[in-house]
């Protein structure tokens, strides 16, 4: 490096500090970190199992403790609850009664797919009735074992304090016998047998006879209620049919006397729902009145035909047999005419003889033919006649029609009445007769097929279920508290947190110093926080296109995260390479370098940047070659203002023409404006994080950095323990020749764990 005293101080320029490029190198371009957004946990739309594991993991004492807790207190509980031992009675319940005679009695008959029947046995198992029934047949008032059932527990004690019944005991018979009940129906089960019609009638208390007899109790006092039930009801309904019939015949008896009379009056003859002679004699004549309608259309058609064309073109003509005759006669005539024509004279006498016979059959054909015209307008005014005559008839015997129906009407009322008192009684006298047979001979439609006995064993508690279900309420509650804490714990949860939610590039993850000083554990070069701090040296080599920025400025969100450590650590590693490297403790509030190094502190940067000495006189060489350290000095009073002035400014240009690599450890950010002033003149900032630091601290140290335009190259987490945090981001690959724990870092080596899945969608 050259003897240090032999430095050259430059002159210090006045006016507002600007930063300066360092002589002989080239501007760094440091990673531009993007805006700092509010620390949130970023979802990628779905549900990471693995990272749910690591939080369980990371948290398994809390998981654990719960689990121990819930499990003791149930533990205990179960060992102090007195015993309670159920007997049950088993009956069956068919949907309706065995029937000796094919008569269906009063209680309706259920469908095989009705389950409202089983569900209203059910209920009636569990009514007060049964139960208040039950009570005082066993007299259970005043029995020791069911008063037993009735004292409360400690905690059901403290409840009712707490509600201010402070036990208050019942003050009226009806409070009494509530309470009874009550506490009948808190120790009953009733148990459906699935796919059957068997129910199991269960009573709990902590004697097994007791529990026995009340259990048995119940399903003959079941048995007992169902028949009183079927009994009450046949009575009932047998002296309501009973009452209902004598009404129905006095009804009946009163509208048949009604209606005989009132047929006497009118003169209306009854014949069983026939029709009266004028109707049936309207029937008749309406159906000649319609072939009459027929004929005289049919006729009227004629005439019209006859009257509108000629004689001869008329059918009746054309299909006469007698003109027929008359036109074949006349055709022999005229062709004995025309035969001899050829041989005589008109005027001959033969021939005058044959043209008189030929006139008069055409005479007698036109009067042939007249005739048939007439005998069609004959046809036609008979078919008129007859048409009216008919109308005339139905027309008569409609009114007659029409005045019985009126008269009929109330005939066919009173004849309605009588019928349907009629039936109704019939009805009711049949179903009378029924019921009276049914309700002899029916038999009881429930049955018990097992009797409860004493039971040998106890009911409850059960020490295996409860245990298995406090292991499973344990296990499940002290996974959602270990969620819970993870979701209020604002800390970071992993190192890709700062990537993923600040945007910042991680360079480097450092394991937790368990039996050692991180400075003592970098003198073994195979430790693995020297090659976690290798790792970082190398990732700082490629965060710029120019590698390592010449001053580079080390820092953190509080104290006591380990920059001071790292700045040691980075000033080893970089001079281990060949280089000069200066190292300045520029945290003038809390020093530490001159501690690590065993350096003496009474002159350094302070002196400098007070005027009171040259920087080469502060320069202290450490134990390690090539490094070079400037300690704080005596410790000012007020450390921006020296800061902030331009000399500090001036040592940076000074320095980086003499040394290599300058690592400036300054103060936190948080609650300082030292680390804001480093930051704007530094090309570069190393971000240190502690693995516990909260987000909200490295959030608002990012903003601060950002405001002064610092240039933060990346992160470096310290402090890490894999195990603790859960997750697989650790130092599992060895060398193989006996490095215990140690292992490379993830940046040398390759990982024996995949990366967390969020890690990895966030390198997408």
């Amino acid at each position: 490096m050259g003897d240090p005293h032999h430095i050259p101080v430059p002159a210090l320029a006045g006016g507002p500090m600007q930063p300066q490029p360092m002589p002989g190198s080239r501007p760094a371009q440091a990673l531009v970190v993007q805006p700092v957004p509010t620390p949130q946990e970023a979802s990628d739309g779905g549900i990471d199992l693995l990272e749910y594991w690591h939080i369980i993991v990371k948290r398994r004492w809390t998981v654990l403790g719960v689990l121990g807790i819930v499990v003791a207190i149930v533990l205990v509980t179960t060992l102090l609850t007195p015993s309670i031992f159920r007997a049950s009675t088993t009956l069956q319940i068919e949907r309706d009664t065995i029937q000796v005679v094919q008569v269906q009695g009063l209680m309706p008959v259920e469908s095989v797919s009705d389950k409202d029947f089983y569900q209203t046995q059910y209920e009636l198992l569990k009514s007060r009735t049964l139960a208040k029934r039950v009570i005082d047949q066993l007299n259970l008032a005043g029995d020791a074992n069911f008063a037993k059932l009735r004292e409360k527990s400690p905690l059901g004690r403290l409840w009712d304090m707490l509600r201010g019944g402070g036990g208050s005991r019942e003050t009226s018979d009806s409070d009494r016998d509530a309470a009874l009940v009550r506490t009948f129906l808190g120790n009953l089960t009733i148990e459906p047998v699935r796919n059957s019609r068997l129910v199991r009638i269960g009573f709990d208390s902590r004697d097994p006879a007791f529990s026995a007899q009340v259990s048995n109790a119940v399903a003959q006092a079941f048995i007992a209620s169902n028949l009183e039930r079927r009994v009450d009801a046949t009575a009932y309904a047998s002296q309501f049919l009973q009452d209902r019939l004598q009404q129905l015949k006095v009804k009946l008896e009163d509208s048949e006397r009604e209606l005989t009379n009132f047929a006497e009056q009118e003169q209306i003859v009854n014949l069983e729902n026939k029709q009266s002679p004028t109707a049936q004699q309207l029937e008749a004549i309406g159906a000649a009145l319609a072939d009459a309608h027929k004929e005289r259309a049919d006729a009227e058609a004629k005439y019209a035909q006859t009257r509108g064309a000629a004689a001869d073109t008329l059918p009746e003509v054309l299909q006469s047999p007698v003109i027929a005759s008359l036109k074949e006669k006349r055709a022999e005539l005229q062709v004995s005419y025309q035969q001899n024509l050829q041989i005589l004279k008109p005027d001959f006498p033969s021939m005058q003889s044959l043209s008189r016979q030929i006139a008069e059959i055409d005479q007698e054909i036109q009067a042939e033919m007249g005739r048939i015209k007439g005998s069609v307008k004959s046809a036609y005014d008979a078919a008129v006649s007859k048409e009216s005559m008919l109308q005339t008839q139905v027309s008569n015997l409609q009114a007659k029609v029409l005045d019985l129906q009126n008269r009929s009407i109330k005939y066919n009322i009173l004849q309605r009445d009588v019928d349907t008192n009629r039936q109704l009684y019939e009805g009711l006298l049949q179903r009378y007769k029924e019921i009276g047979v049914a309700g002899g001979v029916g038999t009881n439609n429930i049955s018990v097929v097992d009797r409860a006995v004493p039971p040998n064993s106890r009911y409850s508690p059960s020490l295996s279920f409860n245990l298995m279900v406090a292991a499973l309420l344990g296990l499940v509650g002290g996974v959602l508290l270990a969620l819970l804490f993870e979701h209020l714990d604002d800390t970071l949860k992993a190192p890709e947190d700062i990537e993923r939610m600040f945007g910042l590039s991680l360079l480097g993850v450092v394991p937790k110093a368990v039996k050692s000083t991180p400075l003592s554990s970098l003198e073994d070069p195979r430790s693995a926080i020297a090659e976690a701090y290798r790792s970082v040296r190398t990732a700082l080599q490629f965060s710029t296109d120019q590698g390592v920025p010449r001053t580079l400025l080390v820092t953190s969100s509080s104290p006591g995260e380990g920059k001071s450590t790292t700045v040691a650590a980075l000033g080893f590693h970089f001079a281990r390479l060949g280089k000069r490297v200066l190292i300045i403790d520029a945290d003038l509030r809390n020093p530490v370098l001159h501690r690590l190094f065993g350096l003496d502190n009474s002159v350094g940067l302070t002196n400098y940047l007070a005027g009171g000495m040259r920087p080469l006189a502060a320069l202290r060489a450490t134990k390690t070659k090539r490094l070079t350290c400037l300690c704080t000095g005596p410790l000012p009073p007020s450390p921006v203002e020296l800061l902030a002035g331009s000399k500090m400014l001036s040592l940076l240009s000074l320095v980086a023409e003499h040394f290599d690599q300058v690592i400036i450890d300054g103060p936190p950010v948080m609650g300082l404006a030292d680390a804001v002033l480093l930051g704007s003149i530094a090309r570069g900032t190393l971000v240190v994080v502690e693995a516990s630091t909260r987000r909200g601290y490295l959030a608002g140290m990012l903003r601060r950095l950002q405001s002064g335009r610092a240039r933060i190259l990346g992160a470096v987490v310290t402090k890490y323990q894999s195990r603790v945090a859960g997750y697989g981001y650790g130092y599992g690959y060895g060398y193989g020749y006996g490095y215990g724990g140690n292992a490379l870092p993830p940046q040398q080596a390759r990982p024996t764990q995949r990366r967390p899945l969020s890690r990895r969608l966030a390198r997408r």
